[in-house]
């Protein structure tokens, strides 16, 4: 029997041809389709949505659209500081105070008088314009003189300038960020229903980590255990634990087959060395393999599973840059469909130097932005991928590129997407962004 939930998920297998749906062992996907897979499955079916109020909203995303709950601004409201005039000049200034921000509608002001108004405050009935206090003046018989010429509906924000009620204001999907929460509130809103975040397991594998001090005796410092949690919180997640599991199928399996996670992450053990367990295990706990390995260096070993109708599990390579590659491969699109993320605007950037290729992989390669990002600016294309013109913002390839190295992407904007065969000088390639690179403001020569 179909599990009605299944249907978006196998039709997201369907789009990608047999030789994807049921791989076989050590036949690797191109790196393309295994991206355009993981994308798929996660947004085939986001996880589930939930109220929060306002306060916890923060980092969030929009699970539906954010519709306006009234007019902004729900009422004429003065610009400015000044005077509330109606008809043409010099004006009475009415007695008895002012028109302030906060109070209920004042009487109606006839034409030829004025009467003092603060930022904000409604527009009385009747008036017409908004004097700033510096453009005017008044005399010792009380009447206001403008000095300078005064427009009808000058200074006054008249109801529903920046929207009308049911006016939509965001897409679902779009990102609870504090302007956000700043108009939600200004359109009435106590809380928001945003997608839950996608809850997520760390794996880390092996006998060989240590947790603290120098390596020492074999033994090498847990370098992807500190890294992967916030990084794939910054992809929206919820990572409920990071666990440490030696070479030891049993706990391996009980650790996969025991969770609640929407996605495992697993680090290591996706080869077929003598304690690499991840294929056993899922074959073991049933799983369906959809991913065994993908066409790109570093990180070739890579898989996708999987493990439930609505669980996966995500193998990354045990060589951290390779991790980093499956990371951004596999766990990223995953993961921004399961969190209801959209997909960002494709990225593409001129490469300074020349770039070594795999003669039949994908290369993904650490690269800074020399002289700063031209953010938005589209790279034109001229002949074979060269950019048409000065707008390409550049990218210098970073060293220290190995699997086992993260000196480069430490250094890193992003990773320069190579195809096989490699790069020339002043091509332009497409970039995967990193998910701190447009906070840290760093520009690299």
């Amino acid at each position: 029997m179909t599990d009605p939930e299944d249907d978006g998920v196998d039709e997201a297998l369907a789009l990608l041809g047999p030789e994807v749906r049921t791989p076989e062992r050590h036949r690797a996907t191109p790196w393309g389709e295994a991206r355009a897979l993981a994308a798929r499955l996660g947004a085939a079916r986001p996880t589930g949505t939930r109220r929060v109020p306002l306060g916890q909203a923060l980092g969030g995303v929009l699970a539906q659209p954010l519709a306006a709950l009234t007019d902004l601004p729900s009422f004429d409201t003065s610009a400015m500081d000044g005077w509330a005039v109606a008809g043409p000049g010099p004006w009475r200034v009415r007695e008895g105070g002012s028109v302030l921000a906060g109070h209920a509608q004042t009487p109606p002001l006839p034409d030829g008088e004025a009467v003092r108004i603060a930022t904000g405050a409604r527009v009385p009935p009747g008036a017409t314009a908004v004097i700033r206090s510096e453009h005017s003046h008044a005399d010792a018989t009380g009447h206001l003189h403008a000095q300078r010429d005064v427009t009808h509906g000058q200074d006054i924000r008249p109801r529903g300038q920046e929207c009308r009620s049911g006016d939509q204001l965001l897409p679902a999907s779009a990102p609870v960020t504090p302007a956000l929460l700043g108009l939600a509130a200004a359109a009435g809103y106590d809380e928001l229903r945003i997608v839950e975040r996608p809850r997520v397991d760390v794996l880390v594998l092996g006998d060989e980590l240590l947790t603290a001090g120098l390596p020492h005796d074999g033994l090498i410092r847990d370098a992807l255990g500190p890294m992967l949690a916030p990084w794939l919180r910054a992809l929206g997640a919820d990572v409920t634990v990071t666990r440490r599991i030696g070479d030891d199928a049993d706990a391996l399996y009980a650790a996969v087959s025991g969770t609640e996670a929407d996605v495992v992450i697993t680090t290591g053990g996706t080869a077929a060395g003598p304690v690499d367990h991840v294929h056993p295990v899922l074959d073991k706990a049933g799983a369906e393999l959809l991913v065994d390995g993908v066409k790109v260096r570093p990180g070739h070993p890579m898989l996708l599973a999987r493990l439930t109708p609505a669980r996966y599990l995500v193998g990354l390579p045990g060589n951290p840059l390779a991790a980093v590659s499956g990371l951004l491969t596999l766990a990223e699109p995953l993961l921004r469909g399961l969190a209801g993320r959209r997909a960002p605007e494709p990225y593409r950037a001129t490469v300074r130097d020349e770039v070594h290729g795999h003669p039949h992989d994908t290369r993904l390669v650490p690269v800074a932005h020399a002289g700063g990002r031209a953010t938005g600016q589209p790279a034109g294309h001229g002949a074979g991928g060269r950019p048409a013109g000065p707008a390409s913002p550049l990218v210098v390839p970073l060293h220290y590129n190995g699997p086992a190295m993260l000196r480069g992407i430490a250094a890193a904007d992003g990773l320069a997407v190579v195809p096989p065969g490699g790069a020339r000088a002043g091509d332009v390639l497409e970039i995967l962004d990193l998910p701190w690179a447009a906070t840290t403001g760093r520009c690299f020569t």
